[in-house]
């Protein structure tokens, strides 16, 4: 049984619901990957591979220039870290940042209210705020490593009432587990961003809880995540579009 996904998730444009990850080494490469797939796709994000190298500065720039730039960086630390490392973020004209639910209730309720009250006072764009519950990488022999019960899916649920509670947006999650989330009253109209992301023809890497495109869709994702099937595509923009039809395929 599924819950049907929140109405914003009809008003939008297939390409709306796809984010880029810009995941390359350096400002020039990230530029390019950004003229050729203009248009094509809705957002892209910055991680901290690039991040640390390219700095705040490539994120004012492809801000600037209208483009709608995720900030991955995963956030975790003490409270009144995060909150003013995600006010600083805020001033940089992203459209979504992410911390981690692990980081708690306390974290995230103070780095939402530190991001409402910046852009009250300094007229900012206030940017999507969404958790990490359950890396994609990771499975249940991962949970156990961490002491952390039950299943994944369990354990996603757990962080996304949280998050929920917490003032934030929503959460990132795999697809596998946003039909639960979808039909969880606490969670169901949160904001879902889903990675490991693979097309049918495609690998998995180092991913382990995957799906396609049109199957993440399906569930009610908000928005998927694809890094490395285009960006290693020989045509990124052509493989950005066909993942793009395959969105739209979904009714």
């Amino acid at each position: 049984m599924t819950k049907p996904a929140p109405e914003r998730i009809l008003t939008m444009e297939p390409r709306e619901r796809l984010i880029v990850a810009l995941d390359v080494p350096d400002r020039a490469s990230a530029v390019a990957a950004v003229e050729e797939l203009s248009g094509a796709v809705g957002s892209f994000k910055i991680g901290m591979q690039l991040f640390t190298s390219a700095g705040p500065d490539l994120v004012r720039e492809l801000s600037a220039a209208g483009h709608r730039v995720f900030l991955d960086l995963k956030y975790h630390d003490i409270p009144n870290t995060v909150a003013n490392a995600a006010v600083e973020a805020t001033r940089l004209g992203i459209w979504m940042m992410n911390v981690h639910a692990l980081g708690g209730r306390e974290m995230m309720s103070r780095t939402a209210d530190a991001v409402n009250d910046v852009c009250s006072k300094e007229g900012h764009n206030r940017p999507i705020l969404i958790a990490v519950t359950l890396l994609t990488s990771s499975d249940a022999a991962v949970l156990a490593e961490l002491g952390i019960g039950g299943t994944e899916e369990e354990a996603v649920l757990r962080m996304a009432r949280l998050t929920a509670a917490s003032g934030f947006d929503g959460v990132v999650a795999s697809a596998r587990e946003v039909a639960a989330i979808r039909l969880d009253p606490v969670t169901a109209n949160c904001v879902t961003v889903t990675p490991g992301i693979r097309p049918s023809d495609g690998t998995n890497d180092d991913q382990r809880r995957v799906m396609t495109p049109e199957a993440a869709v399906a569930t009610g994702s908000d928005y998927i995540v694809v890094g490395r099937p285009i960006m290693n595509a020989g045509d990124r923009r052509e493989a950005a579009e066909s993942i793009v039809s395959a969105i739209a395929s979904v009714k």
